[in-house]
Formats: structure tokens, sequence, C-alpha cells
């Protein structure tokens, strides 16, 4: 029941798709050795050998973040632990705007030194642009399903009274649950494969026009 009725209320979402123009990886390189000593000079090594790597790919290294390196102990669990020596690691993010030489790169990476691969994805350089062409087709959505619930009810829609932007990784959890449905209405952009997706969504409230 609706105690303070004042409006239409009109929830939607959009996507806007773009093809991929940046690779990001993300991997350590990691070394274990008996002593402290032994494992960051042997880390070290494998360090520079990847940014050589790199630099052969022509990757900028303003493109290239790496971790400090860290040192810890190592075990092995099975039936008893085991002291496996000390592990020294340093993890990468590395971003390519050279999408034909990705697979290249991750091998030639590895044959340097990268032994832990833990991801490779795609993404667009301008994603706040996106993101705002997205924003005004939820905003135009919304505006739509609100003008079609006023025209099935006899009434004129008014003036905006209330925009609320909402996190559209949030879509179907806590307070938009009962919204969540709405994503059907972007899902075939979603799917798109090959492309890179941005989407947003928005909750528009609108007064209804007294003649």
């Amino acid at each position: 029941m609706i105690e303070r009725p004042w409006g239409i209320t009109a929830f939607s979402s959009a996507s806007v798709q773009a093809p991929p123009n940046l690779a990001r990886l993300r991997f350590r390189v990691s070394r274990v050795q008996q002593t402290p000593a032994q494992s960051f000079a042997a880390a070290s090594e494998a360090v520079s050998d990847v940014r050589r790597a790199l630099r052969e790919h022509r990757v900028p290294d303003g493109s290239v973040q790496r971790s400090q390196l860290t040192l810890a102990s190592a075990w092995s669990y099975g039936n008893e632990r085991k002291f496996l020596g000390y592990q020294c690691q340093a993890s990468f993010v590395v971003e390519s705007r050279e999408l034909d030489g990705v697979q290249q790169l991750l091998v030639d990476i590895v044959a340097a030194g990268a032994n832990e691969i833990q991801s490779m994805s795609f993404d667009v350089i301008d994603k706040p642009a996106l993101r705002s062409e997205a924003r005004k087709g939820a905003v135009a959505a919304a505006r739509r399903k609100a003008q079609l619930y006023a025209d099935a009810a006899g009434v004129r829609l008014g003036a905006v009274l209330h925009i609320d932007d909402v996190d559209p990784e949030k879509l179907g959890e806590g307070a938009y649950r009962s919204h969540s449905s709405a994503r059907s209405e972007s899902s075939g952009e979603d799917l798109a494969p090959g492309h890179v997706v941005v989407s947003a969504a928005v909750i528009l409230g609108f007064a209804i026009a007294h003649d």
C-alpha cells in the first residue's frame, strides 16, 4: 500500500558495446630456494628477464605495474607439513594495445620466467565515455517506460522529481532485487561475443501533471 502517493517511478538499464582495444594481463614471477638470499636472487633475475621480454614487445614501462619482491616460507601439506624453502615473488599487471600480439606476448613472458598466469582480460581505453552513453540510454529507457505507464493509466507524465543512479553490478541484489528482471532489456548486448559491454542503470521519479 502506498501511503504517500506522489507520481510514477520507473527503473531501467542500458548497455553499450564496443570492440576491445586493450588487453590486461595479470601474472606472477615466483621462485622457491633454500635461503632467502638465493630466493631473492632467482626472483630478481626472472623479473629482469620478464621486463626485457615486455620491452621487446614494445610495451611501455608506464603500462607495466609491478609489486615489490615479497618473501614467505613455503610448505607442502600432506600427511605431515614439510618445509620447502623460501618463496620470493613479484606480481605484474601489464596493459597492451597490441591485441594481435597478445598470444605471443604471453608465450614470451612465460619463457622469460613468469610461472603463474592469473588472468587475461580485454577492455576499452575510454570506458568513461561508454559509461556516459549507457547512462543516457538508461534514462531514455526509463522515461519511455514511465510514459507507457502514464498513458495506460490515463494521466499525463510530469517533470522529473528524482534521479537515482544504480550500480549495474548490484542489479538483482539487495534493494534492487525486485528490479533484476530489467536486465533482460539489454541481455542481448551483454552476451555479445568479442565485445566489451559497459552498462548503466537508473531509477527516475516523475510527477503526475495536473491540468
